[in-house]
């Protein structure tokens, strides 16, 4: 009766100290944000969210009260703990010099898509003039490696998507994804 009073202590024991990992779902760890969207900041933040496993999503917009305030920043608080224990003390530092870095990729993205044949010959074939390019960048890793998704938003909604391509700004090469 003792050892089997002892056991059930150290499973509930076991099951009880379970890691809080904040808002981590579907692979990716959730920040969530309120207020006035900073539209380049989200751009950046979603191009390297491959790389960081970090997405962003709006609970409310400019009229908010203080106990949404609240719960907001206390689930992002753990979320920012959980990512803490994953990626080390330091990580925001790195995260925010990531995103501004980004920005200045984006650019090196174009330089590279503008003076390539493929890409060209691609936009013609959807239609899309080189100066009304609709895009998203994504960084795939620290190795000058990028995703992008080519959009003709004149288009009905389900065929916006023309084509994606992988860019190598060192390497200066892009190739179609089937």
């Amino acid at each position: 009766m003792k050892v089997a009073g002892f056991l059930l202590i150290i499973v509930v024991t076991l099951f009880s100290c379970k890691e809080d990992k904040g808002n981590y779902l579907g692979g990716y760890y959730w920040i969530y944000t309120y207020g006035y969207p900073r539209m380049d900041f989200y751009e950046a933040a979603d191009g390297i969210s491959e790389k960081w496993k970090i997405k962003y999503q709006s609970v409310s917009g400019c009229m908010i009260d203080q106990k949404m305030i609240n719960k907001v920043n206390s689930e992002n608080q753990k979320t920012y703990a959980a990512i803490e224990r994953k990626l080390g003390k330091g990580w925001k530092e790195k995260y925010n010099k990531d995103i501004d870095d980004f920005l200045m990729k984006k650019v090196d993205v174009m330089d590279v898509l503008i003076t390539n044949k493929l890409f060209r010959n691609e936009l013609k074939k959807h239609y899309i003039e080189i100066y009304n390019v609709d895009k998203e960048v994504f960084e795939l890793n620290n190795e000058d490696e990028f995703k992008v998704i080519v959009y003709n938003n004149e288009l009905q909604y389900e065929n916006k998507e023309c084509f994606r391509v992988a860019v190598n700004t060192k390497e200066r090469t892009v190739n179609l994804i089937q």
